[in-house]
């Protein structure tokens, strides 16, 4: 009964029809024994592949310019984990492929109308913010082939305490250490090797060392 009134309260103040998101909570929890609590706008492909022993909450987090016909749209092929309390904004979209790993772990958040397409794999550090209109894409789709290439690791790694700003991209083969910040609108690809660094531009590298955010 508690977790009823908790769930009214906090649809009243998202924009959420408490009727939906009690039936999509009920039904998580009923059918799949996930801890999820959805926004009305929220739909998940694939919830037996979200991996979590703690409170996953779904597009309830009120952002002044995301509005409530918003859809958060997850298709969960592969594997979701995640390994603390969470919360998935607004807007966002997954699509993690059928062989594909998303590891998220404890603490952070990810902000609204972030998109993530991840056929390989994505790994997100302790207390990781990523901010709104963010995207992540580990493969190319087309394949580009010159005199001297290098392979490429797929897999996005992101470190511990990193802060991702407002509408950067994140490509295959990135690896971010901990402490670091992304300047928002960034363009990111490669392995940085430096902790607590911004980082920033397009392409990104490093613009400042020896920083530290909260």
């Amino acid at each position: 009964m508690r977790k009823i009134i908790s769930l009214y309260r906090k649809c009243s103040e998202v924009e959420s029809i408490f009727v939906l998101s009690l039936i999509k909570y009920f039904k998580y929890k009923w059918f799949f024994s996930k801890n999820i609590t959805p926004h009305h706008s929220v739909t998940i492909k694939g919830v037996a592949n979200i991996f979590s022993d703690f409170p996953l909450s779904i597009g309830m987090e009120y952002v002044g310019f995301s509005h409530k016909s918003d859809i958060t749209f997850l298709n969960i092929c592969g594997r979701l984990q995640i390994n603390g309390s969470y919360s998935i904004g607004r807007g966002c979209r997954f699509d993690i492929a059928e062989k594909a790993i998303v590891n998220i772990g404890k603490g952070g958040y990810i902000n609204v109308n972030s998109t993530f397409i991840i056929m390989h794999g994505l790994t997100i550090g302790d207390n990781c913010i990523i901010s709104w209109g963010c995207q992540f894409l580990d493969e190319d789709f087309h394949r580009i082939e010159y005199e001297g290439q290098k392979k490429v690791a797929n897999e996005i790694v992101i470190g511990n305490n990193v802060w991702i700003g407002c509408g950067v991209k994140i490509y295959k083969g990135t690896r971010i250490p901990d402490g670091s910040v992304i300047a928002a609108n960034s363009v990111v690809r490669g392995v940085f090797t430096k902790e607590n660094v911004l980082i920033g531009g397009h392409p990104a590298k490093i613009i400042k060392e020896k920083i530290n955010w909260k």
